[in-house]
């Protein structure tokens, strides 16, 4: 069974700098609202993800928490491997032991640039630099059956955010 994976980048989130902490970063007002508009039309499109994984910085999770909010998944867990400069590994580790259901849906929730470089390892085996995810937008990737995803996977959706909420 094939894995649709959708890889979200955080939304919108308070100056960099500003924060004594970077990790405790939150989403701006702005980047709450957008984020949620996102969240709403994706509850329109029908999607449901049978679980959401979330970098532990706060502007990652309070981004999951408004895809929990808007009735996107039941399930939400926290994984260090979608903090900045995470590895792919630990998240292809996590994967093999994770019971998907049929047809599953899986969104990760986390950074940049680490999801575009993700996204290109498991295209075309390596990161190429081609990829950019904006804030709240999406990667969709199509993962084989086969027991490793890396070079791979199948790009289904590449989209901004501003193509959710026009």
């Amino acid at each position: 069974m094939s894995l649709e994976l959708y890889l979200i980048r955080h939304g919108l989130a308070g100056e960099r700098g500003t924060y004594t902490n970077d990790d405790e970063r939150p989403l701006t007002e702005e980047g709450r609202q957008k984020t949620r508009q996102v969240a709403r039309r994706l509850l329109d499109l029908k999607f449901q993800f049978d679980q959401i994984l979330t970098s532990p910085l706060v502007r990652a999770k309070q981004t999951a928490e408004i895809l929990v909010q808007a009735g996107l998944s039941q399930q939400l867990q926290t994984v260090e491997c979608l903090a900045p400069a995470g590895q792919l590994e630990a998240w292809l580790e996590w994967l093999q032991t994770w019971q998907p259901p049929r047809n599953p849906r899986l969104a990760l929730v986390g950074h940049e640039p680490d999801l575009s470089e993700w996204a290109e390892i498991l295209l075309w085996g390596t990161a190429k630099g081609v990829l950019t995810l904006k804030k709240a937008g999406i990667i969709g990737l199509m993962l084989p059956d086969s027991r490793s995803p890396v070079g791979k996977s199948q790009l289904f959706w590449l989209t901004p955010p501003r193509f959710l909420i026009g």
